[in-house]
């Protein structure tokens, strides 16, 4: 009879296994889904202090060009 216990036993650890796996699956894809809507909020705060930089910046207006811009 042992050897069935053994057996029972190594198929319920192979179940809880499984439900683990499944379970840290169900997470990982939870966090990623948290880090691209973070990614993306920290785009677009990026681009809005790109943005206030730009026209906070002394004698920078829109088609005027300051001596250290670069020419295209």
């Amino acid at each position: 009879m042992s050897w069935t216990r053994e057996a029972l036993t190594a198929i319920k650890r192979t179940i809880l296994i499984e439900d683990r796996i499944t379970s840290l699956t169900k997470q990982s894809q939870e966090l990623m889904d948290v880090c691209k809507d973070l990614d993306r909020r920290l785009v677009r705060i990026e681009a809005k202090f790109e943005l206030l930089e730009r026209m906070a910046s002394p004698g920078r207006r829109y088609g005027v060009r300051s001596a250290c811009s670069p020419s295209p």
